[in-house]
């Protein structure tokens, strides 16, 4: 399905935000998408780097996939995605430093669908390719032993929200928020259909381990920053729409998105859909085992190394 985020794959969606601080390199992030009710609580995160003497800059690019080949190219330093084959294929050392978020997602369909067998043959809509998602659908498709039909991608649960409410999908995977969003607004229409749990990685940060090794100390003050946020954000969830700049790119967003950021973050976190420690090595032991359940690493993951995927350095520095 060729749809208006699609056609824009190749463009950065936002212009990027600059930051100033004396003495200080810009550390240059990749978005995987727009901020969003989503990206508020790593905003706020932003706002303390920065408050600690972090120069940076964003850009949000239209998909995941983007944002990795960013990186690779040395245009971009930091990345959002989850980013398991690029680190096995390539001879890049890329690495993950933070979980963002868990893999908490749920299959949504049209009420002609009742079970994931149904969804044999069904196109279906994801957030990108290779990416959470793209994951969830192929192990969906190996445990239930189904095929699912062509597979389009639209960046963002709540685009896919729109979509599926405007008719052009009949099934997508949707995070925790907009799941409840559309059931709300349309159960008579869709329904979420039983889903098996799953604690791997949906969004972390990683970055090129020789350019996170020249830079610890933006690093640092990032990991530093994260870490704080998560874990006041798990003992309350309220203190991320408290602390969000209202002139910063999530403070600038529709005021229904801004008056619904506590129940965003509540339900999420009652979720589990956040860690409050960055994931850390038990993040990744369960990324590999599932990632090469998803078909995207190879491998036994019993034998893998995790620090051929994550540098624990600066989280363990901030778990001190």
């Amino acid at each position: 399905m060729t749809t208006f985020f699609t056609k824009l794959a190749g463009l950065a969606l936002a212009t990027s935000m600059m930051m100033s601080a004396a003495n200080a390199e810009t550390v240059r992030i990749a978005l995987a998408e727009p901020p969003s009710d989503e990206l508020a609580a790593f905003f706020v995160a932003l706002d303390r780097a920065k408050a600690n003497g972090l120069d940076y800059e964003w850009t949000a690019f239209a998909e995941e996939e983007l944002a990795i080949q960013a990186v690779l190219s040395g245009d971009m330093d930091v990345a959002f995605g989850t980013p398991y084959a690029v680190m096995q294929r390539s001879k890049a050392p890329i690495r993950i430093i933070f979980q963002l978020s868990k893999l908490v997602f749920f299959p949504v369909a049209t009420k002609e669908f009742t079970s994931l067998k149904d969804l044999d043959g069904q196109p279906i809509m994801l957030h990108s390719r290779g990416g959470g998602t793209d994951s969830i659908a192929n192990v969906i498709e190996e445990r239930e032993g189904i095929k699912f039909g062509d597979r389009s991608y639209v960046p963002g649960s709540s685009n896919r929200v729109v979509a599926m409410l405007g008719g052009q999908a009949k099934v997508t995977i949707l995070d925790l928020s907009n799941k409840n969003k559309i059931i709300a607004e349309a159960g008579d229409r869709f329904s979420a259909l039983p889903m098996f749990e799953v604690k791997a990685s949906d969004e972390a940060l990683f970055a090129n381990l020789d350019w996170m090794k020249a830079h610890e100390k933006e690093v640092s003050t990032l990991v530093d920053a994260l870490h704080s946020v998560w874990s006041e954000m798990t003992a309350d969830p309220t203190m991320v729409a408290r602390e969000t700049d209202p002139n910063g790119p999530i403070g600038t967003l529709p005021a229904q998105v801004l008056a619904e950021l506590d129940d965003f973050y509540t339900n999420a976190v009652a979720g589990g859909l956040y860690d409050p420690n960055g994931g850390g090595r038990e993040a990744a032991q369960a990324d590999l085992e599932w990632y090469t359940r998803s078909g995207q690493l190879e491998g036994d993951p019993a034998t893998m190394n995790l620090e051929d995927f994550w540098y624990f350095a600066p989280l363990d520095a901030a778990m001190k």
